[in-house]
């Protein structure tokens, strides 16, 4: 089997660009890596990211919202990462089940148990060996979320970044307390500095754990 390396973190955190300098690095050292994402990663989940992430559907219920992500991740996983890990491949994926956990949970905060249930069903029981939480203030994310949103010439997926401050202080919360709870599986890198910094201390929390884990 592959190894599977999840990356987490509130809006603006920087995960998306160190997953890509990880996948980079990896593959120089000659390493076969699938990048993915969600929600999204394969066709079908990424209809129902245009859905999720388009700021023209505030009105999704959250319980519509959370039924939406557990579809698409059931998709992505039996189409896009078990095989890979199967394959023996590296895959590296931007959110997974711990985002459900950190905005649908303590964000939306609905039920933590019925969450477990569905992203247990969702998943088939595949889990990651390593999750990067790469952590910063709220009010810095959101800042740098927005300047890139107000940067794209493609579609604003913009909905949870209009979401109250509050709510991004509860998803960061509940981050904080998933690493808390899987010390074995969480590495928290500080992401408020610029991408370089970030870089140096993602490289640094994973040395040892890629090597002992593998």
């Amino acid at each position: 089997m592959g190894f599977f390396i999840t990356f987490e973190g509130v809006e603006g955190c920087g995960k998306t660009t160190q997953l890509r300098l990880l996948k980079e690095r990896l593959e120089a050292d000659g390493e076969k890596v699938v990048a993915t994402r969600e929600p999204g990663g394969c066709p079908i989940a990424d209809q129902m990211r245009a859905i999720l992430l388009d700021a023209g559907n505030s009105a999704i219920t959250p319980l519509a919202e959370l039924l939406l992500y557990a579809a698409a991740r059931a998709q992505h996983v039996q189409e896009v990462i078990v095989p890979a890990l199967e394959r023996g491949e590296t895959v590296l994926c931007d959110r997974f089940t711990d985002a459900t956990v950190a905005y649908q949970g303590h964000g939306r905060e609905l039920d933590l148990d019925v969450i477990g249930q569905l992203n247990a069903l969702a998943t088939g029981g595949v889990q990651p060996d390593l999750t990067v939480l790469i952590d910063c203030p709220v009010q810095v994310g959101l800042s740098r979320a927005l300047s890139r949103i107000e940067a794209t010439s493609g579609a604003r997926e913009e909905r949870f970044e209009l979401e109250s401050v509050r709510f991004h202080e509860r998803v960061r919360e509940g981050y904080l307390a998933l690493a808390r709870a899987y010390p074995e599986r969480f590495v928290v890198v500080d992401g408020s500095g610029d991408v370089a910094r970030t870089e140096v201390l993602v490289t640094a929390a994973l040395s040892g754990r890629l090597q002992g884990g593998r």
